[in-house]
């Protein structure tokens, strides 16, 4: 009987080891858990700071953006101007050559 109780003892001693085994790997366990959602939490405040830096980046390129089209449409609008403005002046003249034709021809006073 005293070789089942040695057994017995032994046996009580390594499940005694092997629950503590047990509780310290849930304990690192726990911490790595504990380590991994307080750097997420730095993760997402470190996000969280920079998102007025990331709006103002796309404002700047939204407002760099606007300004090249204006400029284009302004460049397109100046040469369509000049266009028309080159249009009327050659209308101008071919006007005045004719009004300069009637009344100079006798034929157009009856």
């Amino acid at each position: 009987m005293d070789g089942a109780k040695e057994t017995l003892k032994r046996l009580l001693e390594a499940e005694m080891r092997a629950q503590a085994l047990v509780d310290q790997a849930s304990q690192e366990r726990d911490k790595i858990i504990q380590k991994a959602l307080a750097e997420a939490r730095r993760a997402e405040e470190r996000f969280a700071s920079r998102i007025p830096e990331i709006q103002q980046s796309f404002v700047t390129r939204a407002e760099k953006r606007a300004e090249q089209t204006v400029s284009e449409l302004t460049r397109r609008y100046e040469e369509r101007e000049r266009q028309l403005e080159a249009l009327a002046e050659e209308r101008k003249g071919e006007a005045s050559e004719i009004a300069l034709a009637s009344l100079l021809d006798p034929a157009a006073y009856p």
